[in-house]
Protein backbone atom coordinates (compact mmCIF):
# COMPACT_ATOMS: atom_id res chain seq x y z
CA UNK A 1 0.00 0.00 0.00
CA UNK A 2 1.22 3.25 -0.96
CA UNK A 3 1.31 6.35 1.16
CA UNK A 4 -1.42 7.57 -1.14
CA UNK A 5 -3.64 4.95 -0.21
CA UNK A 6 -3.00 4.31 3.49
CA UNK A 7 -5.89 5.17 5.16
CA UNK A 8 -5.53 8.35 7.56
CA UNK A 9 -7.15 8.84 11.24
CA UNK A 10 -9.44 10.95 9.99
CA UNK A 11 -10.87 8.80 8.24
CA UNK A 12 -10.55 5.88 10.13
CA UNK A 13 -9.96 7.38 13.83
CA UNK A 14 -8.55 5.13 16.50
CA UNK A 15 -10.78 4.10 18.92
CA UNK A 16 -9.78 4.74 22.35
CA UNK A 17 -11.55 3.77 25.71
CA UNK A 18 -13.30 6.75 25.95
CA UNK A 19 -15.03 7.57 22.68
CA UNK A 20 -15.84 3.54 23.13
CA UNK A 21 -17.71 4.59 26.39
CA UNK A 22 -18.87 7.62 24.51
CA UNK A 23 -20.03 5.66 22.02
CA UNK A 24 -21.84 3.41 24.84
CA UNK A 25 -23.42 6.22 26.26
CA UNK A 26 -24.73 7.77 23.04
CA UNK A 27 -26.15 4.38 21.89
CA UNK A 28 -27.93 3.63 25.60
CA UNK A 29 -29.55 7.50 25.47
CA UNK A 30 -30.87 7.18 22.16
CA UNK A 31 -32.12 3.86 22.65
CA UNK A 32 -33.98 4.85 25.86
CA UNK A 33 -35.36 8.10 24.69
CA UNK A 34 -36.71 6.37 21.35
CA UNK A 35 -38.60 3.67 23.83
CA UNK A 36 -40.09 6.49 26.00
CA UNK A 37 -41.32 8.24 22.96
CA UNK A 38 -43.06 5.11 22.18
CA UNK A 39 -44.25 3.91 25.09
CA UNK A 40 -42.60 0.70 25.55
CA UNK A 41 -43.63 -1.24 28.61
CA UNK A 42 -40.94 -2.50 31.61
CA UNK A 43 -38.01 -1.09 30.39
CA UNK A 44 -34.68 -3.42 31.89
CA UNK A 45 -31.24 -2.43 31.58
CA UNK A 46 -28.91 -4.83 32.40
CA UNK A 47 -25.29 -4.13 32.60
CA UNK A 48 -23.11 -6.89 30.99
CA UNK A 49 -19.67 -5.36 30.67
CA UNK A 50 -17.02 -7.58 32.77
CA UNK A 51 -19.95 -10.52 32.43
CA UNK A 52 -19.83 -11.18 28.33
CA UNK A 53 -18.17 -10.13 25.39
CA UNK A 54 -21.42 -10.14 23.31
CA UNK A 55 -22.26 -6.47 24.54
CA UNK A 56 -21.72 -3.77 27.12
CA UNK A 57 -25.44 -3.48 28.00
CA UNK A 58 -29.05 -5.45 27.24
CA UNK A 59 -31.92 -3.79 27.04
CA UNK A 60 -35.38 -5.20 27.54
CA UNK A 61 -39.07 -3.57 26.49
CA UNK A 62 -42.53 -4.87 26.16
CA UNK A 63 -44.72 -3.74 23.46
CA UNK A 64 -48.99 -3.95 23.85
CA UNK A 65 -49.05 -6.02 20.17
CA UNK A 66 -46.91 -7.44 17.41
CA UNK A 67 -47.59 -3.85 15.35
CA UNK A 68 -46.51 -2.12 18.43
CA UNK A 69 -43.35 -3.81 18.85
CA UNK A 70 -42.63 -3.46 14.87
CA UNK A 71 -43.27 0.10 15.11
CA UNK A 72 -40.81 0.75 17.92
CA UNK A 73 -38.07 -1.51 16.15
CA UNK A 74 -38.46 0.87 13.33
CA UNK A 75 -38.34 3.84 15.01
CA UNK A 76 -35.16 2.62 17.01
CA UNK A 77 -33.52 1.86 13.60
CA UNK A 78 -34.50 5.07 11.84
CA UNK A 79 -33.13 6.87 14.89
CA UNK A 80 -29.86 4.74 14.75
CA UNK A 81 -29.12 5.57 11.15
CA UNK A 82 -29.78 8.93 11.65
CA UNK A 83 -27.64 9.26 14.57
CA UNK A 84 -24.54 7.71 11.76
CA UNK A 85 -25.16 3.99 14.13
CA UNK A 86 -26.69 1.53 11.70
CA UNK A 87 -27.52 -1.54 13.98
CA UNK A 88 -25.49 -4.67 12.87
CA UNK A 89 -28.54 -6.62 12.81
CA UNK A 90 -32.16 -6.61 13.03
CA UNK A 91 -34.04 -10.16 13.72
CA UNK A 92 -37.83 -10.98 13.95
CA UNK A 93 -39.57 -7.96 12.73
CA UNK A 94 -41.67 -9.67 10.33
CA UNK A 95 -43.40 -11.92 12.83
CA UNK A 96 -43.74 -8.90 15.64
CA UNK A 97 -43.26 -11.35 19.12
CA UNK A 98 -39.53 -10.68 19.71
CA UNK A 99 -37.57 -8.21 17.83
CA UNK A 100 -33.87 -7.99 18.54
CA UNK A 101 -32.03 -5.18 17.56
CA UNK A 102 -27.99 -5.88 17.70
CA UNK A 103 -25.84 -2.49 17.76
CA UNK A 104 -22.65 -4.08 18.74
CA UNK A 105 -22.77 -2.46 21.75
CA UNK A 106 -26.23 -2.94 23.03
CA UNK A 107 -28.56 -5.38 22.48
CA UNK A 108 -32.05 -4.82 22.51
CA UNK A 109 -34.89 -6.70 23.33
CA UNK A 110 -37.99 -5.55 22.38
CA UNK A 111 -40.83 -8.71 23.10
CA UNK A 112 -44.65 -9.12 23.45
CA UNK A 113 -45.42 -9.92 27.49
CA UNK A 114 -46.00 -13.63 27.20
CA UNK A 115 -42.77 -14.26 25.19
CA UNK A 116 -40.65 -12.18 27.51
CA UNK A 117 -42.55 -13.73 30.70
CA UNK A 118 -41.93 -17.50 28.86
CA UNK A 119 -38.17 -16.82 27.92
CA UNK A 120 -37.57 -14.63 31.34
CA UNK A 121 -33.97 -13.52 29.68
CA UNK A 122 -33.61 -10.91 33.01
CA UNK A 123 -33.10 -14.21 34.62
CA UNK A 124 -30.38 -15.40 32.75
CA UNK A 125 -28.22 -12.62 33.80
CA UNK A 126 -29.33 -12.31 37.39
CA UNK A 127 -26.54 -12.13 39.71
CA UNK A 128 -26.76 -14.37 43.14
CA UNK A 129 -24.74 -12.85 45.40
CA UNK A 130 -23.44 -16.31 46.71
CA UNK A 131 -23.32 -17.66 43.39
CA UNK A 132 -19.18 -18.41 43.72
CA UNK A 133 -19.54 -19.63 46.93
CA UNK A 134 -22.41 -22.08 45.72
CA UNK A 135 -20.32 -23.38 43.31
CA UNK A 136 -17.51 -24.11 45.87
CA UNK A 137 -19.77 -25.66 48.25
CA UNK A 138 -21.13 -27.86 45.08
CA UNK A 139 -17.70 -29.01 43.84
CA UNK A 140 -16.56 -29.60 47.71
CA UNK A 141 -19.65 -32.15 48.14
CA UNK A 142 -19.05 -33.46 44.73
CA UNK A 143 -15.20 -34.25 45.84
CA UNK A 144 -16.49 -35.40 49.64
CA UNK A 145 -18.60 -37.82 47.90
CA UNK A 146 -16.46 -39.51 45.24
CA UNK A 147 -14.52 -39.94 47.53
CA UNK A 148 -16.39 -42.29 50.01
CA UNK A 149 -17.20 -44.39 46.73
Amino acid sequence: MSGADKPTDAVYPASTDAAAEQRVNQQMQLLLDQLDEDQAAAVTTIDVRGRSSIADYIVIASGRSSRHLRSMADHVVMRLKAAAMPPLGVEGEREGEWVLIDTGDVILHLMLPKIRDFFNIESLWEVRPNADQDADQDAGQAADQASSD
